[in-house]
């Protein structure tokens, strides 16, 4: 997926209640307030953004398309930095929240959307560590 990434500050509620909406755009937003990408991050990054029914958007990928072992690239002004995908897990809205997702692993990578089979109740969640061997 190719998609744009914009900083996105939650607010204090929203941070502590883990219920971070982004805007309603196809485009991605890193929680600013988390790890900050590239090397030496001393927190995981989370970048989230939606899934969209009946049409083709970068996030639906997420539910479909990933699979552990999968590359990606991420480009910060900083530099490219390389990632392989750990593992891809579903789970409801109600349950991420108190997930082992928000604990601190400096320099791991998490993708957050909506899952495309369940919008309203699933999220998809990608979790990723700096690739040893490049993209």
């Amino acid at each position: 997926m190719d998609v744009a990434v914009h900083a996105l500050e939650p607010d204090a509620e929203a941070e502590a209640s883990r219920n971070l909406v982004p805007p309603e755009t196809m485009d991605g937003y890193w929680l600013s307030s988390f790890g900050s990408p590239g090397a030496g991050s001393s927190n995981t990054t989370y970048v989230i953004g939606h899934s969209w029914i009946g049409r083709e958007a970068p996030f639906n990928k997420l539910s479909t398309a990933t699979a552990p072992g999968d590359k990606l690239t991420v480009w910060t002004a900083a530099g490219n930095m390389d990632f392989q995908v750990d593992s891809v897990a579903t789970y409801t809205k109600s349950t991420l929240r108190d997930s082992a997702v928000w604990a601190v692993v400096p320099n791991r990578l998490v993708l957050i959307s909506c899952h495309t089979g369940d919008p309203q109740g699933k999220n998809v969640v990608i979790t990723a560590s700096p690739s040893l061997t490049g993209p």
